[in-house]
């Protein structure tokens, strides 16, 4: 993976997330080489100075893109729109729980992202599905070329990713040109549920990933017997678990697979292998909900799939990096194994070769997204030509 903080994995991280999901480079270069000396102090310290970094260059493309706006230059406003709501939304993520300014910033990311879809005029809308008598929100892009109904994948975020991000992904456009749709959803414990919903993380998915499944075959634009399910990162562990206990799932992958995220936890705490943001285990708390660390671990402690598995009799696929030093490849070949009454099951672990050899993918997400678009496709009647 392409560190521009050499000796500093999590911030990193946060840069390359900003370069695959739509960030420019020169931006990105701007915004951070004034703080390269503070990476070198380690993941926490400092987070301050990429806050202020980040905001600032998202700020300075909201100037432009009003200058954009008043010229009538509405698509051109709406791109810049789009990269200040990503920078926003980093600055944000990069922060530690009770962060003051924190919540100001989510909201404003947000406000970001509502203009760039609607000066942009892009394909995606964003919806609201009834749970638990409030509201999950999701991202609906729909899919290219296909009248009346469509195939679509669920997108489950991972410990710290948003609908947002996952949208700007490459997934935000590979889907719609296979034929399929894509819902890109802020399930418990991600984005607006999380913050301003106040819904924390459950290692049981089928409570809200059931409601999800009721409200898509209520819709006029959604074929319900094929409705697919993908998730990444910690979705490796979220969207097999609700495939398992959701049988009207047509079939389900994973991008970066996590069968046994308490053992992940156990490791962490033997500083083993590497954390996706500052402040971990502040921000794992607040994600579940918990009171302190002990309440966190007993939480943790339902987050495995040994035994779950098994319940899974549709196609499914196991995706990681070879190199994933978050999440170690074993959990990839564990996962896989146990799939045994699915009537397929495939293994793409991506290498030096094909690329995407990291968490995720996120060092080269183009061919590892392309392959599992694909996969998907033929699963789901979509189209690869």
């Amino acid at each position: 993976m392409f560190q521009y903080f050499p000796s500093n994995y999590v911030w990193s991280l946060s840069t390359m997330i900003a370069l695959t999901h739509g960030g420019n480079i020169g931006e990105v270069d701007a915004m951070c080489a004034p703080i390269l000396e503070a990476a070198r102090a380690g993941d926490d310290p400092g987070t301050l100075a990429f806050y202020e970094a980040w905001k600032g260059g998202g700020d300075r493309l909201v100037a432009l893109a009003e200058q954009d706006l008043q010229r009538g230059h509405r698509l051109s406003a709406g791109e810049k729109f789009g990269r200040a709501a990503l920078y926003h939304g980093i600055a944000e993520r990069m922060q530690a729980h009770g962060f003051e300014a924190r919540l100001a910033m989510y909201q404003r990311s947000l406000a970001l992202f509502a203009l760039a879809r609607e000066h942009g005029r892009e394909n995606c809308e964003r919806v609201e599905i009834p749970y638990e008598g409030t509201h999950l929100t999701g991202l609906l892009v729909r899919a290219e070329g296909v009248s009346g109904k469509a195939p679509i994948v669920v997108v489950m975020n991972g410990l710290d990713s948003t609908k947002e991000m996952l949208a700007k992904s490459v997934m935000g456009s590979m889907f719609a040109r296979r034929g399929l749709s894509a819902l890109f959803i802020d399930q418990p414990g991600t984005g607006e549920a999380l913050r301003l919903q106040g819904l924390p993380a459950v290692h049981n998915t089928e409570v809200w990933a059931s409601p999800i499944v009721d409200w898509l075959v209520q819709r006029d634009d959604v074929d319900a017997r094929r409705i697919g399910a993908l998730g990444v990162s910690l979705g490796g562990y979220y969207c097999p678990r609700a495939v398992a206990f959701e049988p009207r799932f047509a079939c389900g992958a994973v991008w970066g697979a996590n069968h046994d995220w308490r053992e992940v936890q156990q490791a962490r705490l033997r500083r083993e292998g590497e954390n996706p943001v500052p402040h971990y285990w502040k921000h794992v708390q607040w994600v579940f909900g918990a009171s302190d660390m002990d309440d966190f671990l007993a939480k943790a402690e339902h987050m495995h799939l040994n035994g779950v598995l098994d319940r899974i009799t549709v196609p499914f696929l196991i995706t990681h990096g070879e190199n994933d030093r978050q999440i170690p490849l074993k959990y990839a070949h564990q996962s896989y194994e146990q799939l045994v009454n699915c009537p397929r099951k495939d293994l793409f672990i991506f290498d030096q070769t094909t690329g995407g050899v990291e968490h995720s993918s996120l060092d080269n997400p183009h061919n590892a997204g392309n392959q599992i678009a694909d996969w998907l496709a033929e699963q789901l009647g979509g189209h690869t030509v």
